[in-house]
């Protein structure tokens, strides 16, 4: 089940260009892991805005809903943990292809 949005790859690097149509690949794929990446920094700042937004609201008086600044505040903090495991586990796998040799 594909859940978090990413495509199966299909096709393959056929033997007369092997490098090239690979990185003409992932420059015109509009879904690639930095897109996706980057979406999903923007969706982690957006949640972070908006329960900046709510909390100074429910300070300012404008709402009383302290729940739905809890949840905000929750799902902000939840996505940013997120966030950095994801950012720790990149850094991993980099790592990781540093230490091959060739």
């Amino acid at each position: 089940m594909n859940t978090i949005g990413l495509k199966p790859v299909t096709g393959g690097i056929s033997a007369g260009s092997p490098v090239g149509g690979v990185q003409q690949t992932a420059k015109s794929d509009p879904t690639g892991f930095g897109d996706l990446l980057k979406r999903s920094i923007e969706s982690v700042d957006g949640t972070m805005k908006e329960s900046a937004a709510m909390s100074t609201g429910l300070v300012a008086g404008q709402h009383s809903n302290i729940h739905e600044t809890m949840i905000a505040m929750e799902k902000s903090s939840i996505s940013f943990k997120m966030l950095s495991k994801v950012q720790a586990k990149v850094l991993d796998a980099y790592k990781e292809v540093m230490r091959i040799q060739l």
